[in-house]
């Protein structure tokens, strides 16, 4: 089966120019940050999640970017307000879920100074989780800083897709092919329109997420770019890593396309009580000047930041605490969204 599809006469956009989604490296103006709110969605760590989210703003904010950190209501505004720093901007906003890597704008860039933003449909990740705000936030980032925003008719979370500035793009099969999100299109329909609406004229289509992954194996808990053609992957740590088939079968099929891959090791098997969680050091943010890693107890995790840090001679690299941000179904990449600089490119 052919994995990478190819687009070289792709449909021209409805703006003129040729817009493309820029990698997470180039430089960002700032980084949106969603605030947990939800006792529901948290039940029992909403104050551990809280910090932690806050210990991520303030590690951003403190390495010089501006980061704003969304928050739902007074009483969570205050609360924020006790945990991070001054430098850290608090906006009041409608919102569900923290994680504005899917209801956030999806912003993109010509390189030339001109940016835009795309949103596309949104239906609580195949209709699991339907929140107020979550279908209306990322327009609403977008119109108050004035980007010219064009919204898709189709579903697609940004976490599905990560791109690395070339137009190559990866994304699982097991979220952009799952019925619960578009039935109606085809492969190669959804391969067409990531190419009109982001600019991702070749596809790599892996296989599965990471177990019991609730978005339905978003990539971005799985695979990421680090500079163009090269994706990380994790490998897995110990006879008991539960998605060890998993992460070999999406370093063949990416190996198998000419595409350079990376090894991280894996947080291996962790748990909550029966459940085996989708933890991963894959779902580490990059900002203009530091990255930020997961971590989770595990005794893979100075060795996963260590790994990762290799692959950014350019910036600092921390880990921090994210065991509570998992908790709600996510991490730090998960629950942020940068605004890449004007005329970013790779």
């Amino acid at each position: 089966m052919i994995k990478v599809a190819v687009f070289p006469n792709r449909p021209a956009m409805t703006s003129p120019r040729n817009y493309i989604m820029p990698p997470e490296w180039v430089p960002q103006d700032w980084l949106w940050i969603g605030f947990p709110h939800d006792a529901e969605e948290w039940p029992e760590v909403l104050p551990r999640a809280q910090e932690q989210i806050a210990a991520f703003a303030n590690a951003v904010a403190e390495s010089g970017q501006e980061v704003r950190l969304l928050v739902r209501d007074a009483a969570n505004e205050a609360r924020a307000r006790a945990l991070v720093t001054g430098a850290v901007a608090l906006e009041r906003r409608t919102y569900g879920d923290v994680w504005l890597r899917d209801t956030g704008p999806l912003v993109v860039a010509d390189g030339q100074g001109a940016r835009a933003a795309r949103r596309f449909a949104f239906n609580g990740w195949g209709g699991k989780y339907l929140m107020e705000g979550d279908q209306t936030v990322g327009a609403q980032l977008a119109q108050d800083e004035g980007l010219p925003l064009e919204t898709a008719d189709w579903i697609l979370e940004g976490g599905a897709v990560d791109g690395d500035g070339t137009g190559l793009a990866v994304t699982t099969e097991q979220c952009l092919l799952n019925p619960n999100r578009n039935p109606e299109l085809s492969r190669t329909e959804i391969e067409r329109r990531l190419a009109d609406t982001l600019g991702f004229t070749r596809i790599l289509w892996l296989g599965q997420g990471l177990i019991n992954d609730h978005t339905d194996g978003h990539v971005d808990n799985l695979a990421r770019f680090v500079a163009p053609n090269t994706l990380v992957l994790p490998r897995a740590t110990g006879k008991n890593d539960p998605n060890a088939a998993i992460y070999a079968d999406a370093k063949a099929m990416a190996e198998a396309e000419g595409v350079t891959v990376k090894d991280i090791p894996s947080p291996g098997l962790v748990t909550s009580g029966d459940r085996v969680e989708p933890a991963s050091y894959a779902n580490f943010a990059i900002t203009s000047q530091l990255v930020v890693v997961p971590t989770f107890g595990s005794v893979h995790d100075e060795e996963g930041v260590a790994a990762i840090a290799a692959l950014f001679p350019d910036r600092a690299t921390i880990g921090l605490p994210a065991d509570a941000v998992l908790a709600g179904g996510g991490g730090f990449h998960c629950a942020s969204q940068q605004m890449p600089s004007a005329g970013a490119r790779v």
